[in-house]
């Protein structure tokens, strides 16, 4: 099992501080560090307020040499699809071709209501999910030199250079994630290289996997060739105290941390772990919601990851 570090920067993170994760977290061999693309806190006063999840994976991407980096999702209603094809693939040649995109429907309706981005209803959101990802794969793919055109609902392109191309060819890999049982399946099955489900039970985790099963082989691929993987918050201690500490710095008590699929001991989590190797996934995003506590990483690199990758 590959494992990636996923943070959640809306919650109160500088660049500076998100910097020393994603160094720490190639030093101390993790896969991946992921950010997610929020404008808004969720809990808190979010200070020193958001940073923009391109911009900053640019930053990275300079100031990195191996890890893996991408977002965990990117809304549609953030972007236009022509921009954001072109900022990904520029942040894939800052990074030497190791960029990600995971794109979604967006589903915080607050943070567009703060920052004046129209969030139409979920139903025109997937549609124009589908487009997004038509239009970038198409993008990213057309040869140079040709154009590329694109007549949707939501989206119209005619004769688009389609520049810059990523690093990567003939495209970044795409991730599409969330526990829609009809649409969501169709899309990863079209689309992606990784589909995604998040903070679900290993049960649960496996029902998803098996619907993106399933849509491939109604959409004539095979579903072996993406990649399953599940995110989680992850809160681990070598002991009750610190276990306890940690746990009350993302606003946990001790005996709430049941509501964590991943929350204990190293052994403990390594046990978890392997159940949802069992369910199908071979990838799963660490969730570090206290950015400040590095040792915690050392804890996971040092105790965990050697048992499970």
């Amino acid at each position: 099992m590959q494992l990636r570090i996923f943070t959640e920067p809306q919650e109160g993170a500088s660049y500076g501080t998100l910097l020393s994760v994603a160094q720490a977290t190639e030093q101390l061999g993790f896969e991946a560090f992921f950010r997610s693309d929020h404008y808004l806190t969720m809990s808190g006063s979010g200070l020193p307020g958001p940073t923009d999840a391109w911009a900053t994976l640019a930053g990275l991407a300079r100031e990195t040499s191996r890890i893996r980096l991408g977002t965990l999702m990117s809304p549609v209603t953030f972007r236009l699809p022509g921009p954001l094809a072109i900022t990904v693939a520029q942040v894939d040649q800052m990074s030497g071709g190791r960029v990600e995109l995971g794109l979604g429907t967006g589903w915080f309706d607050a943070e567009h209501t703060a920052y004046g981005i129209p969030f139409p209803p979920l139903a025109e959101r997937f549609g124009a999910l589908a487009e997004q990802l038509e239009v970038i794969t198409g993008l990213w793919e057309t040869a140079e030199g040709s154009t590329f055109s694109f007549s949707g609902t939501h989206y119209t392109l005619s004769g688009s250079p389609a520049l810059p191309k990523p690093a990567q060819r003939p495209r970044p890999p795409l991730l599409v994630g969330g526990g829609g049982q009809h649409r969501t399946p169709r899309l990863a099955a079209r689309f992606a290289d990784e589909y995604n489900i998040p903070f679900t039970s290993v049960t649960g985790s496996a029902a998803a996997f098996g619907r993106v099963r399933e849509a491939c082989q109604e959409a004539g691929r095979d579903p072996g060739s993406l990649v399953y993987s599940v995110a989680h918050t992850v809160c681990c201690g070598r002991d009750e105290a610190e276990l306890a500490r940690r746990a009350r710095a993302i606003g946990y008590q001790a005996d709430d941390l049941s509501r964590l699929e991943l929350a204990g001991s190293p052994a403990q989590i390594v046990d978890k772990l392997g159940q949802f190797t069992g369910a199908g996934a071979t990838r799963v995003y660490l969730q570090i919601l206290d950015l400040h506590d590095l040792g915690h990483l050392e804890l996971l690199a040092t105790e965990v990851m050697p048992q499970v990758t």
